[in-house]
């Protein structure tokens, strides 16, 4: 299984955890005991930890990416189906994200809760225990924010600075 430590941080998992050997864990990424970290998933732990709690499963295609508030947490027992994208966000223990579904920063899915397949879940929404959320909400809303500017601004520079992070830092963890 590819782990890879970035400025000092590596990958732990836990010996009873299963990681496929074809999943990639970057820098500060934590698999507790009796999870599961699926074939061509990718947990990239470079601007804030993840932890996958125990008996989580993240399936085939995955990609978690910590951010730095809050820590990106998968709670135990959670299931992120196929092909999710998961990004500074906070997972419930038992919670199910469903194949293709995103879970963007701040978000709090609550324990036991389910996003149904193909759902987009905005940033920093809380969905309560044991609830279900559905659906897809991109439609035009006009101009962009400030921070939507920011954000289109910054990117490039920022992805640019990353990747030379990256290409210093990164070394395969033992």
């Amino acid at each position: 299984m590819p782990l890879f430590a970035l400025e000092g941080l590596a990958p732990t998992v836990h010996p009873d955890a299963f990681v496929a050997p074809t999943a990639t864990l970057v820098g500060d990424v934590h698999v507790e005991a009796g999870a599961s970290i699926w074939y061509n998933a990718v947990l990239r732990a470079d601007l804030g930890p993840i932890v996958v709690r125990a008996g989580a499963n993240v399936q085939d295609g995955s990609v978690l990416h910590g951010g730095d508030d809050p820590v990106t947490e998968i709670g135990a027992g959670a299931t992120i189906g196929h092909l999710c994208v998961v990004h500074g966000c906070v997972i419930g223990p038992r919670a199910v994200i469903g194949n293709g579904s995103t879970v963007q920063d701040g978000a709090v899915i609550g324990e036991g809760a389910m996003v149904a397949a193909g759902s987009t879940v905005a940033p920093n929404v809380e969905l309560p225990a044991d609830r279900l959320m559905l659906g897809s909400a991109a439609k035009e809303r006009g101009g962009l924010t400030e921070q939507a500017r920011w954000w289109v601004r910054t990117n490039p520079d920022f992805y640019q600075q990353l990747a030379r992070r990256h290409a210093a830092g990164v070394t395969p963890a033992d």
